[in-house]
C-alpha cells in the first residue's frame, strides 16, 4: 500500500534531477512525500560513486537513514553506487530492503534484494522521460542526456552510466513548459555533446536558444572545452547570461595527454580571452584534479601560474580518486597522498583569494538578482548550490527579479541594497526578454 516517501540525495546536480523523476513516480503511484525520513514509510538514498570520498559520504548516509527510519520502513538504496556495486553493496549492508539499479522502480520492495536494468540496454523506465513534481525553486535543473562517450583516464561514470543518451527536443522544451520556473540550468555527463548519438551534433546551440525563448534565464553546467564552438559560444552570450563551467582538470598539456583529455594552458587561455572578448562581464568557473599519476612540480607550477593568469571567478579543486577499471587505475608514478593534499591547498588558497577579489570589484556595481529564497539572490554569476550568493533585503519576493547595488563583498558573497522601483515578477515567454535568440531546434 502507498504511504509517505522520502528521498536523500548525495552527488551532483543530475543525480538530484533524478531524485525528482523518482518523487513524481511515487507521486503518480499514491505516495506523498514525509515532512522528513523519520516519517516515511519508503527511503529511498540516491547514491553517489564519483570518487571514494563520495561512496563512503553515501554509505554513512544510508547506515544514517537506516536507524533513524520507524519501524517498518522500507529503505532502498539507488543511483550509481547502486548501479557500479549493488551486490557488493547488499552484501554488506543487510540493513537495506533493495538495491535498485537505474531503470528500476524504488517501489519494487520485495524478492531479490539486488535488481538490475540491464546493461547495455535502456531501461523501460527511464528516468530521463519521466514526468517530475512542480519545482520547489524558482530554478531547476533539466537533464538533457544520460551518459558519456568519452574515455577520461581518471572516470568510471561510462562504465555505469553507459555510453551517451541524449533527449529529443521536444522532449526537453515541454519540461522546461512544464516546470514555468525563472531559470533553467541544463545538465548532463559531457553537455556540449548534447544530440551526437541521435545523428544532431551542434544542437545544443539550438536547444539553448529555444529555451531562452519560454524562460528568462538559461544556465550551461560542464562544457567539455573542445566542445566549446564559437557558435556554442556566440548561443551562451546571446541568452544575457554569459556563465560558463569550463571542465578542464588541469592545464598542464603532457598531463592532460595521460588523462585522456583535451587541451593544454595556451587552449584554455585563449578560450577564456574569446569568451570575456565577446562578454566582459562573463563569469567563468572551473574544476581541477590534483595528484593524477604523474604530476610534476614543473605541472603544478603551470596550473598555478593559469589560476594566477585566468582569474577565474570560480574554482573546485579536489585530489586524485583511483577508481577501479579506469586507465588511471593502472599507471605508475603515483602521486604521494600528502603531496597532492598540499598541492591542493595551494591552489585552493590562491583561488580563494582571486576569488574574494573578484568579488570586492563589484562593490558599487549595479546587478540584476533573481531572489531563490527571501534574503537570498543570484546574479549571471552564481549558479545555485555551487557559488556564493547575493544577500539582499528580506523583503524581495521569491522568484521575483530586482536589480540592487552592492554594497559589500564578504568572501564569496555579495551584500546588496535594492535599488528604487523594487522587485519585478520573473515572467515568462516572449514579453520576459528585451533580447531574443533566433533559430530552431536542430
Amino acid at each position: 500500500m502507498p504511504g509517505r516517501y522520502w528521498i536523500e540525495t548525495l552527488g551532483c546536480p543530475k543525480n538530484q534531477v533524478d531524485s525528482e523523476k523518482l518523487a513524481g513516480s511515487l507521486v503518480d503511484d499514491g505516495y506523498e512525500r514525509a515532512e522528513c525520513a523519520e516519517g516515511a514509510d519508503l527511503v529511498v538514498v540516491n547514491t553517489c560513486a564519483f570518487i571514494e570520498a563520495a561512496r563512503a559520504e553515501s554509505v554513512e548516509t544510508i547506515l544514517q537513514l537506516s536507524e533513524a527510519r520507524r519501524p517498518g520502513a522500507r529503505l532502498v538504496v539507488t543511483g550509481c553506487l547502486a548501479a557500479r556495486a549493488g551486490e557488493e553493496l547488499a552484501d554488506a549492508l543487510p540493513e537495506v530492503d533493495l538495491v535498485a539499479d537505474f531503470g528500476v522502480p524504488v517501489q519494487l520492495v520485495g524478492g531479490p534484494r539486488v535488481r538490475r536494468a540491464g546493461a547495455g540496454r535502456v531501461p523501460s523506465f527511464d528516468l530521463l522521460e519521466l514526468a517530475r513534481p512542480a519545482a520547489s525553486a524558482p530554478w531547476a535543473y533539466v537533464k538533457v542526456a544520460e551518459g558519456c562517450d568519452r574515455k577520461c583516464g581518471f572516470c568510471a561514470i561510462p562504465s555505469f552510466r553507459g555510453a551517451q543518451r541524449s533527449r529529443t527536443p521536444e522532449s526537453i522544451l515541454a519540461e522546461v513548459d512544464a516546470l514555468a520556473v525563472a531559470e533553467v540550468v541544463l545538465v548532463a555527463q559531457d553537455l556540449a555533446s548534447y544530440g551526437r548519438d541521435i545523428g544532431r551534433p551542434g544542437a545544443l546551440a539550438p536547444l539553448v536558444a529555444e529555451v531562452t525563448r519560454r524562460v528568462p534565464r538559461v544556465r550551461l553546467l560542464y562544457l567539455y572545452p573542445s566542445s566549446l564552438t564559437d557558435r556554442l559560444l556566440e548561443a551562451i552570450v546571446a541568452t544575457g547570461l554569459p556563465y560558463f563551467d569550463l571542465s578542464l582538470q588541469h592545464v598542464s598539456g603532457r598531463l592532460l595527454r595521460k588523462m585522456r583529455r583535451y587541451g593544454d594552458a595556451a587552449r584554455f587561455t585563449e578560450r577564456i580571452e574569446r569568451i570575456r572578448e565577446l562578454a566582459p562581464d562573463a563569469a567563468l568557473r572551473s574544476s581541477f584534479i590534483l595528484g593524477y599519476p604523474g604530476e610534476t612540480e614543473e605541472d603544478h607550477d603551470t596550473l598555478l601560474g593559469f589560476l594566477e593568469e585566468a582569474r577565474l571567478d570560480w574554482a573546485g579543486f579536489f585530489t586524485f580518486s583511483e577508481e577501479e577499471g579506469t586507465y588511471a587505475s593502472g599507471l605508475g608514478d603515483k602521486v604521494p597522498a600528502d603531496l597532492a593534499a598540499e598541492r591542493l591547498r595551494e591552489c585552493a588558497e590562491l583561488q580563494d583569494a582571486i576569488t574574494a577579489s573578484r568579488r570586492r570589484e563589484l562593490v558599487g556595481a549595479r546587478l540584476d538578482v533573481l531572489v531563490d529564497s527571501p534574503g537570498v539572490a543570484r546574479s549571471h554569476r552564481e549558479a545555485p548550490e555551487i557559488d556564493g550568493v547575493v544577500r539582499v533585503p528580506a523583503s524581495l519576493a521569491t522568484g521575483s527579479f530586482a536589480s540592487v547595488e552592492v554594497v559589500d563583498a564578504e568572501g564569496p558573497d555579495l551584500v546588496a541594497r535594492a535599488l528604487a522601483g523594487g522587485a519585478q515578477p520573473a515572467g515568462r515567454g516572449e514579453g520576459a526578454r528585451a533580447r531574443r535568440s533566433t533559430g530552431a531546434v536542430a
